[in-house]
């Protein structure tokens, strides 16, 4: 039975496909810690890192619009590590909602807990355990932006069963991994604006178009097992789809720059994003999965440059 390990005492330090090569989890962690930070995706920063950047978007459009030199290093810091404790317990939830999925896909039956490293019980305190960090951190904001990001629980619940009902989860995935981007601007001004819509609208584009993108790793198994994914929606159509969504993230971020105010720094800050996307767009090919996750990952470099000029903007306006 997934997610039972066999024998019960011996807890086996197995690496899943798509985790990076070479990363201290598998090199320098106590073997016996290894199959919780896999569980927790550690060994995966990529998944942190995309849930941290519209945060750090938001915190630096409303540094623009506050007429502040750079966003709030402390909230920036708070943003950190409540991605990497949320993506984690979100990733462990997504793991007991899916073992027995999970162990139908060649990409994800090596994880913890469809191949016995792991049982459901402990999974489910340590996903607790993460959680309790998450809230600890959302205190530290103004009562507005912890009523928001209570919010967010919603779209992290239901998603692990969407993929099980619809033909698009991808959507409700970007709903949770956008919502950064009304963080950061509620954390500021304890409301919400023309800009952080706008600029939650783009993320979410964003999110649908990564992870569609990071779905044609697992077309054929997915075929398989009944899973639904976007890559299997739009089949031959994956590239012209992940433009469009590219193409509207660009276009909304564009527009939530303008709305809070953003110079000519911060728009130079767009037209990288916007050109590191349409490199991605270019450059996928349909069932190669291996290209498909190193453009998933790339999506991090993109969602730096965008915060970069950003910031960088702010910083500039501020000193002129």
């Amino acid at each position: 039975m997934s997610g039972q390990p066999t024998g019960g005492t011996v807890i086996q330090d197995r690496r899943p496909a798509d985790a990076v090569a070479g990363h201290w989890v598998g090199r320098i962690a106590p073997r016996s810690w290894r199959p919780y930070l896999r569980l927790a995706r550690i060994d995966r920063p990529v998944g942190w890192w995309l849930l941290v950047l519209p945060c750090w978007w938001s915190a630096a459009l409303a540094a623009i619009a506050a007429d502040q030199a750079f966003p709030d290093p402390w909230h920036c810091l708070l943003f950190l590590i409540g991605a990497v404790a949320m993506r984690g317990a979100g990733s462990t939830y997504n793991d007991i909602a899916d073992r027995d999925l999970d162990a139908q896909v060649e990409r994800t039956r090596l994880r913890p807990l469809p191949s016995g490293q792991v049982r459901p019980r402990h999974a489910a305190l340590f996903l607790v355990a993460q959680a309790l960090v998450g809230l600890a951190v959302l205190l530290q904001f103004n009562e507005q932006a912890i009523l928001v990001g209570l919010c967010s629980l919603l779209p992290v619940a239901i998603y692990p069963f969407m993929k099980r009902v619809m033909p698009l989860p991808q959507g409700v995935l970007g709903l949770a991994f956008a919502w950064g981007a009304l963080m950061g601007w509620a954390a500021v001004f304890a409301r919400l604006d023309a800009a952080a819509l706008l600029l939650y609208a783009g993320a979410w584009f964003w999110v649908v178009g990564y992870d569609t993108i990071y779905a044609v790793q697992d077309i054929e198994d997915d075929e398989m097992a009944g899973i639904r994914s976007s890559a299997r929606l739009f089949g031959r159509h994956v590239r012209g789809a992940v433009g469009l969504c590219y193409a509207l993230a660009a276009l909304l971020v564009a527009l939530a720059a303008w709305r809070a105010g953003a110079g000519p720094v911060g728009f130079l800050g767009v037209a990288a994003f916007a050109g590191h996307l349409a490199w991605q767009v270019l450059s996928l090919r349909e069932r190669d999965g291996r290209g498909a996750l190193t453009l998933f990952r790339s999506n991090r470099d993109a969602g730096l440059m965008l915060f970069v000029g950003l910031t960088a903007d702010a910083l500039v306006r501020n000193l002129s």
